[in-house]
């Protein structure tokens, strides 16, 4: 009898493994792939900390990290960099000089806005006397950017510079030969004191551009409310 047992038991477990087989066969015949799929990546999922990802960063005026307080204006100047990159400037979004509208030039390009029209206007030069007419003929209640591409400083007069100084200029009587400078200054009104107005380096001739100057800018808020 007991030959008969240990028949009965081992037909009994191979009928139990293959019934689950069947069964197994059964419902993963019932069951899609794709539901399969879902079901163990959502397993694999549990105990995953979860990724929260950051929206991207909204793009500000004038490439500003952050953007300008309502009611401000948003500005930022840029000089020109090694024999390539120019010089520009920019306000309230708007790019006043830059290589792509072909009005930048060698010396110091200058934009006048008109604080409370947003009239434009334009010039380059490297002629002190040139300089001087555009920015005595300026109106009252201008803003006036200034900045250099290439060499700003060999043929600026000390008329020139006295003109600017006025404006408010600390280091227009510093420049050098090619050395890269930007200003930002008003005429009629008082800019705040807490804004970036001015910026000055030196050309060296061990920098990356082989003695051509390295670009600086900058950049800032200006409040509407000032006139």
């Amino acid at each position: 009898t007991k030959p008969c047992a240990g028949f009965v038991k081992l037909s009994g477990l191979l009928l139990a493994t293959l019934f689950s087989w069947y069964l197994g066969y059964f419902l993963s015949a019932l069951v899609s792939e794709e539901v399969l799929s879902a079901s163990i990546t959502n397993l694999q999922d549990i105990g995953k900390k979860p990724v929260i990802r950051a929206p991207a960063p909204k793009r500000q005026k004038c490439d500003h990290w952050s953007p300008c307080a309502p009611g401000s204006y948003a500005y930022r100047v840029l000089s020109g960099g090694g024999k390539e990159k120019l010089a520009k400037i920019c306000f309230e979004d708007e790019l006043l000089i830059s290589e792509a509208k072909g009005n930048v030039g060698r010396g110091i390009n200058i934009a006048i806005v008109n604080y409370t029209s947003n009239q434009l206007c334009i010039a380059f030069t490297d002629h002190s006397a040139e300089m001087v007419a555009f920015i005595e003929n300026a109106p009252q209640g201008s803003l006036l950017f200034m900045v250099t591409h290439d060499d700003g400083s060999t043929r600026l007069k000390n008329d020139a510079k006295q003109v600017v100084e006025k404006l408010g200029s600390k280091e227009i009587k510093n420049m050098k030969f090619r050395s890269s400078w930007a200003f930002v200054a008003a005429k009629g009104f008082k800019l705040p004191d807490n804004i970036q107005k001015e910026k000055i380096n030196h050309s060296d001739k061990n920098n990356r551009y082989g003695g051509w100057p390295a670009e600086i800018q900058i950049e800032g808020c200006i409040p509407r409310n000032l006139i």
